[in-house]
């Protein structure tokens, strides 16, 4: 009974399982280098810390941008501000400039007035040098930029020497009014004016020009340098001229009819650009254009110098003629000089025209038959 229970045991832990299947591994689709699809590679994924790295770069970039826009914004903002203030200066030195050289233009009318006495001009001189004064503390209440200090302080000196110039002059008109000796009264009147060109001088290579060249090495462009000129003609400044001015005044303080051969002669008239000198005995055939001007030469013929001598072209036009006047300021007896008048309009075509030209009588002048001549011409287009 016993043998039947011992065959009945089962020895179930010596006997193996039945092998299960293991579960399947998901394969990852193949990238297909055809493009066709099915099974593709899937994009690779940047590695661990490539991604703040590369965010890193950009917000470099992004400041080394931002730090390049403001260097040029700051950049630009100080070249404009940097110009504004040399323009600021230029205008207030440009007022003063003009100022001055109006004095000086007023000076010159003045010693070429006719009839004027010599009392009458040394005190306008003295006034114009009381005015210069004015402008040379204007020129000191000024401050330049930083590189135009020397350039200023020449500038002052220019109106300093205008100054003293005038004034020096008019004190040399009043020592010299009851003088006899006109070679010594005109050297020390021209020794006073010699100041008034060394001004001109003064200011044009010792302000103006190293003033511009200064602009040019700063970078600096669109500021102008202004020019200031006191005497248009320095030769008015000169021993001949003054000694010749110091005998009129001295003629004019006498009154009356002034003493001497006095007079001016009219010597030619040219047709420009063509350059062609007008013919009183045969027409001269003239192109009309836009630059038609007439070249008209006169010369003192006197013993005297001769101031506001008047000269008139006259051309017959229609309907009414057309009138060119221009003034010779002074000129000296001997000297020869020559006015541009530009004909403005349309001058009459084909019939002939005379043109004429007056040189006005001066005082004191008795021969005129040389003061004028009329010109037959023919204007022609082309």
């Amino acid at each position: 009974m016993s043998q039947y229970r011992d065959n009945d045991i089962e020895f179930d832990f010596f006997d193996e399982p039945e092998t299960e299947e293991a579960p399947h591994r998901r394969r990852l689709p193949r990238f297909d280098r055809s493009g066709s699809g099915g099974g593709g590679r899937p994009p690779m994924r940047p590695a661990a810390g490539v991604t703040p790295l590369v965010r890193l770069v950009g917000l470099v970039a992004l400041m080394i941008f931002i730090v390049v826009v403001l260097v040029f914004w700051i950049s630009s903002c100080q070249g404009a501000s940097k110009r504004a203030s040399y323009q600021s200066y230029m205008d207030r030195v440009r007022a003063i400039a003009q100022s001055s050289a109006q004095i000086g233009t007023e000076l010159q009318q003045k010693l070429t007035t006719p009839g004027i006495k010599q009392d009458q001009l040394a005190s306008a001189v003295s006034g114009y040098g009381q005015q210069q004064q004015q402008e040379v503390a204007q020129a000191k209440g000024i401050r330049p930029p930083g590189p135009l200090r020397l350039e200023h302080a020449h500038l002052i000196e220019a109106l300093e020497l205008r100054a003293k110039g005038l004034s020096r002059l008019a004190d040399a008109l009043n020592q010299t009014k009851t003088s006899k000796d006109s070679s010594s009264a005109g050297t020390l009147l021209a020794q006073q004016a010699e100041l008034l060109v060394a001004s001109d001088v003064d200011w044009d290579f010792f302000f103006k020009d190293p003033t511009t060249e200064a602009l040019q090495s700063q970078g600096i462009t669109g500021v102008a340098v202004p020019d200031s000129n006191f005497l248009s003609n320095p030769d008015l400044a000169s021993t001949r001229s003054l000694v010749s001015i110091w005998e009129r005044l001295h003629g004019a303080s006498t009154g009356g009819t002034p003493s001497g051969n006095h007079g001016d002669a009219l010597v030619s008239v040219r047709a420009m650009p063509q350059g062609i000198t007008l013919s009183t005995s045969q027409p001269t055939t003239i192109r009309a254009s836009t630059d038609l001007a007439f070249e008209v030469t006169v010369e003192d013929s006197g013993c005297c110098q001769e101031v506001g001598v008047v000269v008139t072209v006259t051309i017959p036009e229609q309907p009414k003629p057309l009138i060119l006047r221009q003034t010779i300021n002074l000129i000296n007896p001997g000297e020869q000089k020559t006015l541009t008048f530009k004909v403005t309009g349309q001058p009459p075509f084909g019939p002939k025209t005379d043109v004429k030209v007056l040189v006005a009588p001066v005082p004191g002048e008795a021969k005129t038959d040389n003061n004028s001549a009329t010109y037959p011409v023919f204007f022609s287009i082309g």
